[in-house]
């Protein structure tokens, strides 16, 4: 299973020259869980673009989408102090531990982190 991160979502939607095993972990919608937060972020950063946040909610809605519950919650918590992660990317990554999921990010908060596929940022 892949989560998708906020981040290469938004260069998914974008257009930006991405990897291509990276759009194909996207487009496989029967192995994509897509944490509540990610949705909540890229929705919030793509209205000031130039696409229709709605078109996109949607489309991230194909993979299975997974809300923040009690036991995601304390989890995250738990990670966000082991591994100093901000409070959406410890939910994003208790998510994938949840799920036995791979995180696919540019984030460098996941960078050393397991069960990640880091790619840093391309410079535009």
């Amino acid at each position: 299973m892949n989560i998708i991160d906020s981040s290469l979502w938004m260069e998914y939607f974008l257009g930006t020259d991405i990897d291509i095993s990276i759009r194909n972990a996207v487009t496989d919608t029967d192995n994509l869980i897509v944490p509540v937060i990610c949705i909540y972020e890229v929705y919030r950063k793509m209205q000031t673009e130039s696409v229709s946040a709605d078109v996109l909610a949607e489309v991230m809605q194909k993979g299975k989408v997974i809300d923040v519950n009690y036991s995601v919650a304390v989890l995250a918590a738990k990670l966000s102090k082991q591994y100093s992660l901000p409070m959406a990317d410890s939910i994003i990554y208790a998510t994938a531990k949840m799920n036995d999921a791979v995180v696919w990010t540019q984030d460098r908060h996941f960078e050393n982190l397991d069960s990640v596929k880091y790619f840093p940022k391309w410079s535009k």
